[in-house]
Formats: structure tokens, sequence, C-alpha cells
């Protein structure tokens, strides 16, 4: 029903190799682009995680227990794939949250579980050796998981290594976000048991979707999520924002209904369901997020000055774990909303209305918002993280006269303090006086996050907005082609990946192959969802005038392509434009044109909002038993 497709350590010399900081302030260059410094930075993780590769396989040897998948799901949750080696001298206590270690973000105690000193333990190596080692990083992060599935799969009792769904419960109780002795108290519904949950989701997330960017391969797989979690929690975990309730330790969402469209579960007012749910209480600052509050000893309830700034900062964590952080009364800091990585999920913290503590003497006129992730990692700013944040600042500047969205931000990135004006009311946090940390840093990219913010800017043009152009990352298309459950005839091993040697403009396109699924003789129809189907994460396309459209290539003849388009009666698809084979084409729809679409779910056949979003990229070809590559640049929308 919820599914979405088809359904020893090695040598500490190799080890040795990958252990200078991943994540220590890098040599930044101000006369270097930001496609640039992108470009090197993958260049240098390259080598270190085709070497992953090789101990997350050592790993699944030595501990059989674990479904495949799972390390290197973990790891793209906890690190995306970088050796985590924080220092004194980094930005890493931006939130004085527990550190995490190596690849798999393995946690050394500080408020947290001591993750390292069990693992070490278990393997019967130096606590230093999990630190710095990647092989025995990982092998450590094993050893703790194997630990937590043998509690619900006596090795007496399997006769099998257990289904991903069903380690859910282990995931949780592994996630480290409290010392193992006081998991007993953990009560159904609260929010610690919500960060831990989130965790679990993430994890699995990461291998349904399924990850290859940049030499991070999480096999793909579909996840009953059904199996893995109640229909509650499903609830709290897909809806765009979470509301905490500290006072009654609760999580605040509505009921839920199964969407059509993107095939997950979402919300329907009016409909109790569960005890954790309450269908009446909605945030009174945004609606989209969940309240999930943060201890009272941690913000102050009350205002020294008007609203007037935004803050935007980078966790130097996880999503769940800064949930977790900021709900310990030990913390002393906090944010007013922290926003996920993988499908801009918006969770606040704190209220408007109250004091959070997380840019200093500047907290008394500021709104901060958390961005899951790590400074010097691109990976973790996704696009949907941007546009779920820029959604959020739009509506800061909409409630509150003081802050404008012409005034944030929209200069180069850098990776020090750089102080800037009072006048400019939405930046970093490295760009307020009186500050230490430097994050978001290097790698945020102001000028699409400006653009994001003040829709219509156009990068200067006024005519055409990009959406995707692959330059730096897969952008909204972050699923396989056999992800849609209305996907038929190919195979899950299809793909869609960065490419840098086939593009029509610049340096980048996105490749998707296509292979034939040999259990089916149906013609190819590939819905190539956007941002996983999640309108949410989409960018909003203005109907007027609008013409949507991008560039294909195919390597073999006939190939045709259309779009689907969410509209606010549901979705509606594209008439179908047959493409000649081994060069580019440019293909486009008019938005305002009915004789361009036809209706599909729910849809009435035409294009009728003021502001739509793109649902998916359409590939259509006859059955056949070879590869097809089919390469896309350049998704844009002309107004």
């Amino acid at each position: 029903m919820m599914h979405r497709h088809a359904a020893v350590l090695l040598s500490a010399v190799i080890s040795s190799l990958l252990t200078a900081p991943a994540f220590a302030q890098s040599s930044f260059n101000p006369g270097t682009t930001l496609e640039a410094q992108l470009n090197a930075e993958e260049a240098r993780l390259a080598p270190q995680r085709a070497l992953y590769l090789r101990y997350f396989q050592q790993a699944y040897r030595q501990y059989p227990s674990i479904p495949a998948g799972t390390l290197e799901a973990i790891a793209h949750v906890q690190s995306r794939w970088s050796n985590l080696q924080p220092a004194a001298t980094q930005d890493t206590a931006h939130l004085r949250m527990p550190p995490s270690w190596g690849v798999m973000g393995l946690y050394a105690g500080g408020g947290f579980a001591n993750q390292v000193e069990d693992g070490a333990r278990l393997l019967g190596v130096s606590a230093e050796a999990v630190r710095r080692q990647p092989a025995t990083n990982i092998l450590a992060a094993a050893a703790l998981l194997d630990a937590q599935i043998r509690q619900d799969f006596p090795a007496a009792a399997r006769s099998t290594t257990p289904s991903a769904e069903s380690i859910r419960p282990a995931l949780m109780r592994y996630a480290g976000f409290a010392p193992v002795s006081t998991l007993a108290t953990l009560k159904a519904g609260s929010i610690d048991d919500y960060a831990r949950t989130s965790f679990a989701y993430d994890v699995l997330l990461s291998q349904d979707r399924g990850v290859n960017d940049r030499g991070i391969v999480v096999p793909e797989r579909a996840i009953a999520w059904e199996d893995a979690f109640d229909a509650p929690r499903l609830v709290m975990l897909r809806a765009p924002m979470v509301r905490l309730d500290v006072a009654n330790d609760r999580v605040e969402t509505d009921a839920f209904r199964i969407d059509p469209l993107s095939e997950t579960l979402q919300t329907r007012a009016g409909t109790q369901v569960s005890p954790l749910l309450d269908a009446t209480i909605q945030s009174t600052d945004y609606g989209p997020a969940i309240w999930s509050a943060a201890s009272s000893s941690n913000y102050s309830t009350s205002r020294s000055a008007a609203i007037s700034a935004v803050t935007i900062h980078t966790t130097q964590g996880s999503y769940a774990g800064t949930i977790s952080w900021f709900r310990n009364a030990s913390a002393q800091v906090s944010a007013h909303y922290v926003i996920r990585s993988s499908d801009g999920q918006v969770t606040q913290m704190v209220r408007d209305a109250h004091t959070a503590w997380h840019v200093g003497s500047q907290n008394g006129y500021t709104l901060g918002i958390e961005h899951e992730g790590f400074v010097d990692n691109s990976s973790w700013y996704t696009n949907a993280m941007y546009e779920a944040s820029a959604a959020l600042v739009r509506n800061f500047c909409t409630k509150y006269s003081a802050i404008s969205c012409a005034s944030a931000y929209s200069g180069a990135a850098s990776s020090g303090i750089n102080v800037l004006s009072t006048s400019v009311k939405i930046k970093g946090h490295q760009h307020y006086s009186g500050q230490t940390h430097t994050d978001p840093g290097i790698n945020w990219n102001w000028a699409k996050y400006y653009a994001l913010i003040n829709p219509g800017s156009g990068g200067g043009t006024g005519t055409i907005s990009y959406l995707d152009r692959f330059e730096t990352s897969v952008g909204h298309f972050d699923t396989s082609p056999s992800y849609s459950g209305s996907t038929t005839g190919i195979s899950t091993a299809s793909t869609a990946t960065r490419d840098c040697t086939t593009r029509k403009n610049g340096s980048c396109s996105l490749r998707v192959l296509l292979k034939d699924n040999t259990a089916s003789s149906g013609d190819w129809n590939v819905r190539l969802l956007s941002s996983g189907g999640t309108p949410a994460s989409n960018t909003a396309l203005t109907r007027s005038n609008g013409v949507l459209g991008f560039w294909v290539w195919s390597g073999g003849s006939g190939t045709s392509v259309g779009v689907g388009i969410d509209d606010s009666d549901g979705t509606e698809r594209s008439v179908n434009k047959a493409i000649a084979a081994n060069t580019w084409t440019y293909v486009s729809w008019s938005l305002a044109d009915a004789a361009q679409w036809n209706a599909w779910v729910n849809g009435n056949g035409s294009i009728t909002a003021t502001s739509v979003k793109l649902d998916a990229i359409w590939l259509y070809h006859a059955n056949t038993a070879y590869d097809l590559n089919v390469y896309i640049d350049d998704v844009q929308i002309k107004n």
C-alpha cells in the first residue's frame, strides 16, 4: 500500500589515509566560484568514499544480522559519508551539541550516549581507533547496531537476516541521543521518542529513495513503510511541519489520508486517529511546521526588542540529534526552527514571540533557523531544504514589517566571520558582530537562496528561471527513475545521476539510465519524480505566460517525453513530444494552453491555478531489452 516502487579490520595503514579532518576549515579562496569550490570538494572526497564501500562490505560479512544497505544509509544520515573529526578550534560547538565522530557519526558522551567507547569495547580496540580510522569506525557502528538487533532477533531464533523495516526499534535504540540506561524511561509519543523515530525514518528513507551522488551509494530498495511504523508515526514523520508540545510531552499533527499524487500519508482535518495526535491544535506561527518545543531552560519567554531579522545557521549535526539536544535542559541553546536536509521537513522548537538562544547578543530581535548538516560538506544543502527554508522566510517577511525579503544577503559565500550591515535583515550567523561561529559557511548558496526568497527576481533576466541545471547535484531529481508507483516497464536498477561528460549547457547534466524489467513486457512509462513527488519541496511556478521546458538527449530512437504539473485540483499530464536520437532537443509546454494538457490524477485537463509546481518529467519508450541513456539539462520556466 505504501510502496513507491516495485517491490578482521582492514589495514590501519589504509585507514590512516582518511583520518584528516573532514570538516576542518577549508582553504577558501574568495576569488573562487561556488561551483569550483564544490568541484574541489567532490574531487577530495571521491577516493575516500570509494574505500568506504569496501569497509561497509567487510562489516556486513562480520555482522550478518544487519540488512544490506543499512550501514551506508546510517553514514549518509549522520555524515554524508565524511570522516568527521571535530576539533576545538572549529565551529563544531555551534549548538554546544556533543560532536559526532567518523563516517558513522558516533557520539562520545557529553550529554548523548558514548557510542565511541561502547563500540571500542565491543571490538576490543582503542576509542582513538574508533574516532580516527574509518574502517574501525564503521565496524564499531556495526557492532553497536548488531547488539541492538540481537535484542529483538536472538541468534537461536533467527535463520535469516531480518528485514530493513523490522529493525526500526533497533535503529531507534541505536540512535545515541541519550545514554542507553535512560531508554527505559522513554514513553510512546514523547518528544525524545520522536527524535529517535526521526532518525530511524531518515535511515529507511535513504534506502527507499536510494542515493548515488558524488561517490555516496546507498542501494535503493522498496521500504514497506506500513510495516516499519504505525500510521500516526508516519503522519508525524512525513508532515511538512511538526510541532512539539513540551508541556504535555507530545507531538502535534492532524489525522491522515493517503495522497494519490505523492503516494504518501498526509493529514486530513477532523479525524482523530490516536492519542499521539492532536487534530485541532495548529501552530500559531507557521502552519506547515511541526511544533517541538525546546526545553524551557534553553530560551526566554519574552523579547527584549521587536522581531526585525532572520539568522541562518547550520547545525553541525543531524536533524534528529538537534531536536533531541534542544530538549536537553543542559544544552543552554536553541533556535526557533530546524529544517531536515532530505525532504525539507520543518520542526518548530521555540515560538516566534519567545527569544531563542542562537546568536548571542543579537538574540532579542532575531528569528533563528537551523539547517541540518555540516558547513564543509555541500551534500547537506538540498533543494528541498533551500525551498522549505525560503518559504518559511517569505512567511516572516509577510508577518513582520521590519523584515524585508529584498534585504536578504545575496553575495558570495565565505568561510569566516564577515560582518554585514544591520540593514541586511536575512543573513548568516557569521554575518553578525560579536560572533565566533562561521555558519552557514562556504557551501551555502546565497544567490540561489535570495532568488527563492524573492521569486521573480530571475537572476536579473526577468524572463527565465532555472529549476535545475545539474551543475553541483542532481537537484530536485533525487530519486531513481523507478521510484514512483506510476512507473512501468523498467528495472529498479535504472538510475538518475549527475553526469559531466555529456551536457547541453554548463558543465553537467542529469543522466537517466533506463534498464528493462525482464519480468514485464509492458512499454516503458517513466515518471521521473521531482523532489520525490512531494509538492512542498518543489519551486512554485507562475502560470501566467509560463512556458516550462528543458533540453533532452536520447541514445535511442522512439523516445518521447512529457511533464506532469501539480495543479490546485490535482495533477495534469502534458501531451508527449517525440525527440530525435543522438541530438539535443529543446522541448516545452505552455501552462496557459489547455490543448497541451491532459487530465491525470484528479485533474481537469488544463492548468488553472495561479501558482503550480513541477511533479515529474515523463519518459516514454517501447519495451526493449537494451539499456537506454537519456540526458536532461537546464529545466526552466519562461514567463
